[in-house]
């Protein structure tokens, strides 16, 4: 019910009346309901979240606030902490614990999924649970907790639920609305909010003018009204103007009918970074945020700006910002502050001017944040990272490439990331209008930057799985069928049967135009059907011997390629000024593929793959490589094309090797009899054959059609279900869940598993490598292990190096972490061994490139002496050891007390300095 007084109490602590969907939320947790609330970033959603907060302050019970990531959580402490004050409000992030008792406590989610399996008393007064980012459910490693905490939590506790704009929210309303119905509950409510309280432009930098990018309406004849409106619906078209100067550019590259290559007046240019800042002093558009989606990039960004000359401050502002700066990093060591740059990095803060990632330590990125928030600074160079919950609006947010790597390839911003970018863009109460601004994209034209910047449609889809922890816990708290229950009762589950039922009601509609088709598929003079099997069946194996043979080729080049040696020489016609080019090197990428590296005559240096040759290369020659130096070197290519000059090309193309006497070419004698049965036929020879085709084909693909179909519904349909027995299996087999003397069913498993010792322990142990964690304790391989060597076995759990390349070589300090590892590693490829036998995806590689600087840390050395020969930044350093120290403290509470003590020491090593700044 609608509490007047308690409204007006909120409204009066906000300082300002809620919007309409902020209203409505509010009135669907005064009925008793939950809510989704969908809105663009700074819509004002986290409202909702802190009336939930005061509610419970106000009327008894308790509030959680959960956030993705520890960052947020701060933050947020931060925020409620000044409204309510420190007595009210509490912090839980697992290696924080702040007043943990109070009424409203702020935590990451991981927190609040561990106390609803341990049943922690906790929950007992919890009457809302905001789960802020909740679209952080789409999350490949970490979004299935937040599903496991939606459909566990108790009935009568309403949820908050946060989200950016999704354009399936109605979906995942619905899916809300299922699962918090249940057993008493009310459902959910869903609120969607599509305006943003600030209108946001979106604008094209290219030759340093920075266009609209859409056109609102006749040059100079739009209102400003309707240019904003337009801008923000993004219903206009995109900028003829650009679109022409484009246009201009591009007859660069054409020919005349006499041959002549084509002047242009215009060449597209990508602006400066300082010209950039410039552009946006000169308008106004400061403070703003500049995109780059790479660590290094930012701070190369950073250091042109400053190298530039460009100055944001005033000598006030620079002042105000020394004395912020030097109090919140006072307490950091001088020695680690060195390592860390940490007067160059003040120097740019003086200026105005920072970088903001995940590679920075937790205690400068926080100084930057303040310091935004505070508008001390005029431009942040940040990854994309600062788009996830961080509170910090600009006017203005820059974007300079619409494509990142994703560690695999450069791909193509999605419309949902690039609407979380730019939604940072115009500060609420401050400015009248917000800008995105997209610089020229070299490698992209304009109507597909605008079409990425127009569209709409960003689903939010589940990640869920379940895991080996999540196995036991369930089965500690619900017996098999409540545990399928519940997995069925995922999001990812919810979208499974909805596409069920769409490929169920498809189907029916295939298998009706089939039987129209099957009507017409006869022939008078035979056997249509058996004749059609011949046609098939011919060309089934056509395209199979067509394939093997190209696969062979492959193979053939690929041998030839990695049997080259430095010195030979190869005849390539199409390369340098004679064809020749000397090898100076074969190397093999991560999948194996062999690439020849060479010198051509030209002293080009280029490289030789299985792609740019169709047949096996052939030495023609053999040349001396210099004694020193190497390729990349100008002097040492020379010296090689000038032996590379001194010899003839050959007369004849010996491109290619002889042909091979075994290499078939032609058709298999299978295939030429089944030619030879097709033309025997009496369907063969039907003058109607051409229309029986044509309707076959129809009904051909109608046919294929079904068969993916029925597979799809056949591996959605209880697909999380078989994911859960076939990690029973595994566990069964080693002894985590069912009595081993239990007698089994057919199913190979007890009729009601339940977790033994082993299984209650591993159920304790949160990590994407738990089962070999709950191994490895159960083996004894943490015993009789010094504190520090603790934290390096630990880190060889967690540690996964940035670009994907394992660490060659990687340094082990101590006998006994040598030891440790070997056995560990062993330990893994057994357990992947199950896994795959089981059907399950198999352990990751083990990487032990941070063992010893989590060792030497842990053991007190300074941040230089702790990373060694490791190239890792400061904050990628922090966040490893911080990892390193969640795991020692879980098994700190799972192992013996002597496994404790040494956890406990380890922990002290770890947690210390930057680490705990």
């Amino acid at each position: 019910m609608s509490d007047p007084a308690l409204l007006e109490e909120f409204r009066a602590s906000l300082g300002f009346d809620p919007d309409p969907f902020q209203q409505q939320a509010i009135a669907a947790l005064l009925a008793g309901r939950s809510v989704l609330v969908a809105a663009p970033t700074g819509a004002g959603k986290t409202v909702v979240g802190e009336f939930a907060c005061h509610e419970a302050l106000h009327t008894g019970g308790r509030a959680f606030y959960t956030t993705p990531i520890k960052a947020l959580s701060n933050q947020k402490h931060r925020d409620l902490v000044r409204t309510y004050g420190e007595a009210k409000v509490g912090l839980l992030t697992g290696d924080r614990s702040v007043n943990g008792n109070a009424q409203v406590v702020v935590m990451t989610t991981e927190v609040l999924r561990n106390m609803i399996y341990e049943g922690s008393s906790a929950l007992d007064e919890l009457r809302s649970v905001v789960l802020d980012e909740v679209h952080f459910l789409a999350d490949r490693s970490r979004g299935a907790v937040w599903e496991e905490v939606i459909v566990q939590l108790d009935q009568r506790v309403k949820l908050a639920a946060l989200s950016a704009t999704v354009s399936n929210a109605e979906d995942v309303g619905r899916w809300l609305d299922q699962v918090r119905g249940q057993d008493g509950g009310l459902g959910c409510e869903v609120v969607i909010e599509e305006h943003r309280p600030v209108p946001l432009r979106h604008h094209y930098f290219v030759n340093d003018t920075v266009y609209d990018t859409f056109r609102a309406g006749r040059k100079g004849g739009a209102t400003r009204e309707h240019r904003e409106a337009a801008s923000q619906a993004l219903a206009g078209v995109p900028n003829p103007d650009v679109v022409m100067l484009e246009r201009r550019a591009r007859t660069r590259n054409r020919v005349s009918g006499k041959g002549r290559r084509q002047a242009s007046d215009v060449r597209l240019r990508w602006p400066s970074r300082p010209r950039v800042v410039e552009e946006l002093a000169e308008r106004r558009w400061l403070p703003a945020i500049l995109f780059v989606f790479s660590r290094q990039g930012c701070e190369d960004a950073v250091s042109q700006l400053l190298q530039a000359g460009v100055r944001l401050t005033t000598p006030e502002q620079a002042t105000e910002i020394a004395t912020i700066v030097d109090s919140m990093v006072g307490d950091l060591p001088d020695a680690d502050l060195r390592v860390l740059g940490f007067a160059r990095w003040r120097a740019g803060l003086l200026d105005g001017i920072a970088a903001h990632h995940a590679g920075m330590v937790p205690a400068f990125k926080e100084v930057v944040e303040v310091l935004f928030q505070r508008g001390l600074l005029g431009v942040v160079v940040a990854t994309e990272t600062l788009a996830l919950g961080i509170n910090m609006p600009a006017r203005t947010v820059v974007i300079e490439r619409l494509e990142k790597w994703n560690g695999e390839s450069h791909v193509l911003l999605t419309p949902g990331e690039y609407t979380q970018l730019t939604g940072r863009a115009g500060r609420r109460g401050i400015d009248r209008v917000g800008h995105a601004v997209v610089l020229y994209q070299r490698d992209l034209d304009f109507r597909t930057v605008a079409g990425l910047v127009g569209t709409r449609t960003y689903p939010l889809h589940s990640s869920f799985a379940p895991s080996y922890n999540m196995a036991v816990n369930l089965l500690r708290r619900h017996d098999l069928r409540e545990a399928e229950s519940l997995l069925g009762a995922s999001f990812a589950q919810f979208e499974a049967d909805a596409s069920v039922e769409r490929s169920t009601s498809r189907l029916t509609e295939l298998e009706e135009g089939k039987a129209g088709y099957a009507k017409h598929l006869t022939c008078e003079l035979g056997d249509w059907p058996a004749y059609w099997a011949m046609r098939r069946e011919v060309s089934r194996r056509e395209k199979r011997e067509t394939k093997e043979r190209r696969r062979a080729d492959t193979d053939r080049v690929r041998d030839a390629i990695a049997a080259l040696q430095p010195g030979d020489v190869l005849h390539l016609p199409w390369l340098g000024k004679r064809g020749l080019a000397a090898v100076v090197g074969v190397h093999a990428t991560k999948k194996g593929t062999p690439i020849a590296q060479l010198v051509v005559d030209d002293r080009s240096l280029t490289k030789l793959g299985p792609r740019e040759i169709e047949a096996p290369p052939v030495t023609v020659e053999r040349v001396r490589l210099p004694g020193s130096g190497n390729p990349r070197q100008a002097a040492y290519r020379g010296e090689i094309a000038v032996g590379l000059r001194q010899l003839d090309p050959p007369g004849l193309d010996v491109t290619t090797q002889p042909k091979d006497p075994n290499r078939r070419t032609g058709p298999s004698a299978e295939v030429v009899q089944l030619h030879e049965a097709i033309r025997a036929h009496p369907c063969h020879a039907c003058p109607d054959r051409a229309d029986h085709e044509r309707w076959q084909h129809r009904y051909d693909e109608l046919d294929d059609e079904v068969q993916q179909l029925r597979q799809k519904v056949s591996a959605r349909t209880g697909n999380l279900v078989r994911q859960l027995h076939r990690i029973l299996a595994v566990l069964d087999e080693l002894g985590y869940v069912t009595d081993p003397d239990r007698p089994l069913d057919h199913g190979g498993r007890s009729e009601d598993p339940e977790p033994t010792d082993a299984g209650r322990t591993l159920a304790g142990i949160y990590s994407e490598v738990d089962l070999l964690v709950a191994e490895a304790l159960r083996r004894g391989l943490f015993d009789d292990l010094e504190p520090e060597e603790l934290a390096g076995v630990a880190a060889l759990f967690l540690y996964t190096p940035r670009g994907g390349d394992p660490t060659e070589d990687p340094e082990l300090p101590t006998m006994r972490l040598y030891e440790v590892t070997e056995e560990l590693l062993d330990l893994a490829d057994e357990l992947r061994t199950r896994e795959r036998a089981a059907g399950l995806r198999p352990l990751r590689d083990l990487d032990a490139g941070f063992v010893a600087p989590a060792w030497r840390w842990a053991g007190g050395a300074d941040l230089d002496t702790a990373l060694g020969r490791l190239d890792l930044t400061g904050g990628d350093f922090v966040r490893n050891v911080k990892q390193v120290a969640d795991l020692v403290g879980q098994l700190r509470s799972v192992g013996d007390d002597a496994l404790a003590y040494t956890a406990t020491e380890s922990l002290a090593g770890l947690r210390r300095g930057i680490v705990e700044s």
